[in-house]
């Protein structure tokens, strides 16, 4: 159980009772994407990605364009949160994935309230899961292997995504659940 400065509790939950669809999480729920720690971060909001079994062990995927604020923060971190919200919060989440933090505070415009998290990464008050990540693997994706053409019309300005495949390391969740989907078993390593 990890207690903040504002009192709030969260409890840590095995991966294997996780049961919450990729395509739901990331797809429809959003996630915001933070790096680095309490005294410097960024979030972005996210709807590309997923997550996983690679390598024998429970994965996610994010994929982040070298033009976002939030690249370089990732590509210093070792590490990241990916943070979820309820459906109340889709228009803070919008406003997160729509404007540049080095031109905004996102926090104070959004009302989010920042919280680390042991030493371990940058969540927020308001979320109701966040999964902690340590990275395995990183490619920018390659233009020239695309199987179909059409995909090129998603970069007109070249900005190839970055993929960081990052092994999960704990989910955490608030109590109650509320409206989270477990399950007693599924098979992760």
């Amino acid at each position: 159980m990890f207690q903040w400065r504002s009192g709030m509790t969260w409890h840590e939950i095995a991966l294997s009772e996780l049961w919450d669809t990729s395509f739901r999480l990331i797809g429809s729920a959003w996630t915001l994407i933070a790096a680095i720690t309490i005294n410097k971060w960024n979030t972005r909001a996210a709807s590309w990605g997923g997550l996983g079994v690679l390598w024998s062990c429970p994965v996610s995927f994010p994929f982040v364009r070298p033009t976002r604020y939030t690249y370089a923060y990732l590509e210093e971190s070792p590490f990241h949160t990916l943070s979820y919200f309820g459906e109340e919060h889709r228009v803070v989440l919008t406003h997160c994935g729509s404007v540049l933090r080095r031109d905004h505070d996102k926090a104070r415009e959004t009302g989010l309230v920042p919280e680390a998290i042991a030493n371990e990464g940058v969540t927020f008050r308001q979320e109701r899961l966040v999964i902690l990540r340590g990275r395995l693997y990183i490619q920018t994706v390659d233009p020239h292997r695309f199987v179909d053409s059409s995909l090129a019309a998603h970069y007109p300005a070249r900005d190839y995504h970055r993929l960081y495949v990052g092994h999960l390391e704990k989910v955490l969740v608030r109590q109650p659940h509320r409206g989270l989907h477990l399950l007693p078993q599924l098979y992760l390593c």
